[in-house]
Formats: structure tokens, sequence, C-alpha cells
């Protein structure tokens, strides 16, 4: 390490990077406001990353802190159309089985859709969506749970198994 304990973050950077921000972007369904809010964690991540680079899972830390900011980013645009009386029009259709897995989990709702893109994309166990969430890990556990019931709903068992083999 050099003297700005810096010199692993690149490569981790390099790796984590593309990871956090489809997740990210997969559980807020807005590319522009996850690219902004993955840019903002890693530069964090980078200014802390002495004491982020030995956290058991800097990418869940960083990954955490991106969902902090795309909230608070939502509670400031909740706020401005309260004051503003915009009213959002409703196009929440379930979609086909033809669309593609990815798009069909946007659908879950929120807790649904980030558990199961935590656990399928970033890879972390239970434990760790756990304490990114804030959550109980039996509640990680029951939301995984539900999240796979919802999708085999909606899914049909074959394409199921094919988009289980892109997942893996």
């Amino acid at each position: 390490m050099d003297e700005t304990g810096c010199t692993d973050f690149e490569p981790w950077y390099r790796r984590e990077y593309p990871k956090v921000l489809a997740t990210l972007m997969l559980v807020v369904g807005d590319g522009d406001l996850g690219r902004e809010a993955t840019d903002e964690a890693f530069a964090r991540a980078l200014a802390r990353w002495r004491s982020v680079g030995r956290m058991a899972s800097p990418a869940g830390w960083t990954y955490q802190v991106a969902l902090n900011l795309v909230r608070r980013s939502a509670r400031r645009a909740a706020t401005e159309r309260r004051l503003l009386r915009l009213s959002r029009p409703d196009g929440s259709a379930v979609p086909g089985p033809a669309v593609e897995l990815w798009e069909v989990v946007r659908e879950l709702p929120r807790r649904q859709r980030e558990v199961v893109v935590l656990r399928h994309l970033l890879d972390l166990h239970e434990r760790e969506i756990a304490e990114v969430l804030g959550i109980r890990r039996s509640s990680v556990s029951r939301s995984l749970a539900a999240a796979h019931r919802t999708l085999r709903g909606w899914l049909s068992d074959e394409e199921i198994d094919e988009e289980r083999e892109c997942l893996s």
C-alpha cells in the first residue's frame, strides 16, 4: 500500500464498479440516477479507502452508500412533487413472460427487488444483505422466498430455468 493507502483501490474499483452500478440501476430503475449515485458512492469509498478497504464487504458498503443517496434523492423529489401538486401516473402493469428477467425483477416490490439483486448480482450472502439493508437476516430470507415465488408465478418454469443459468 502506498502512503495514501489506495494502491489496491483501482483493481477493486475496476472489478466492483460494474456490479454495483448494475445492481443499483436494477433496483432503482433509473440509469442516470443509478450512475450518479454509484459514482458518488465510489468517490466516497476512495476518500475513506483506508477503512472501507478493510471491511468485510467494501462493495456492500459502497452499495449501501449509493442506495442511501438514491433514497435521499427520492425523498427530495417526493417533497418537490407534493409542493408542486404533481401526480404520478400509474404504469405498473406486470410484464409478460417474454420480458427479460431483470426487467421483471424491476417490477417486484422495493425490498424484494433489493434482496434479489444483492443476492444474485452482487453475490452477497443473506447476512451481508441484512447488514447492507439494516434488516434482520430472517427478513432477507423471507423477502427472497417471496420474490422467488412471485417470479415463478410471473414466468413459466422453462424460462426460470433459462434465466437461472444466466444468473449463475
